[in-house]
């Protein structure tokens, strides 16, 4: 009896020796740890570059001018695409979030930053260099940056730099219109909004319609 119970022992610790050989031989296999020396590449790094032509996903980049703003060399001036009222809209809320806080929300460059000290102010949209930049020019700069202003690009999209590069083009109209730009009918100035809850701070105030003519509220006629 014994002599089974040693048999018996010496069976389990054998198993226990080759199976904990087998797990440590799977969870220690050769390996590079991170920017570590190799000397199996002549340059002696373990961290290689990716080859050459290789594509991410998603990053393929096949529209040049989208992602570049530029033809050739030189900026182009025209979107990729229709500037509809939501590209405006979307360019504006872009705007007004990273690039209010230096060039202000009317593009003047008096900015909350610059207003506090900023060691250099930024140009205003409205001078004329900057009104005949072409749109791709302000495109590259949102993707590449522009003297002391860092880029973008990881911030911004291509789709919202171009979204931001329309809402600057409104901009520039909206300070330098003239009477030949005014539709038809729009008073000049136009009537001031009317609040009919100013709100808490908590709420945002709430408009009121503006309030119909005399003669269209007792059915005159002149």
């Amino acid at each position: 009896m014994l002599r089974l119970r040693q048999i018996s022992v010496g069976i389990l610790l054998s198993a226990a020796t080759l199976l904990s050989g087998c797990r440590l031989d799977m969870h220690a296999q050769p390996r590079q740890n991170p920017l570590s020396r190799s000397d199996f590449f002549a340059d002696q790094r373990s961290a290689r570059p990716p080859v050459e032509g290789t594509v991410a996903r998603g990053q393929l980049h096949a529209d040049t001018y989208f992602y570049t703003g530029k033809i050739g060399a030189s900026p182009g001036d025209y979107l990729p695409f229709p500037a509809t009222r939501e590209v405006l809209d979307r360019g504006r809320e872009r705007y007004n979030i990273y690039c209010a806080p230096c060039h202000s929300r009317v593009g003047d460059g008096n900015g909350f930053i610059p207003s506090r000290g900023f060691a250099r102010k930024p140009p205003s949209y409205h001078i004329e260099r900057l009104q005949k930049a072409p749109l791709g020019y302000f495109y590259d700069v949102m993707t590449n940056g522009f003297g002391i202003m860092s880029d973008y690009a990881s911030q911004i999209s291509p789709q919202d730099r171009w979204n931001i590069a329309a809402y600057i083009r409104a901009l520039q109209l909206s300070q330098n219109a003239t009477a030949a730009d005014i539709p038809a009918g729009q008073k000049i100035p136009s009537e001031p909004p009317t609040f009919g809850d100013i709100g808490t701070g908590a709420t945002f105030p709430s408009r009121t319609k503006p309030s119909p003519q005399a003669g269209e509220q007792t059915g005159e006629h002149k």
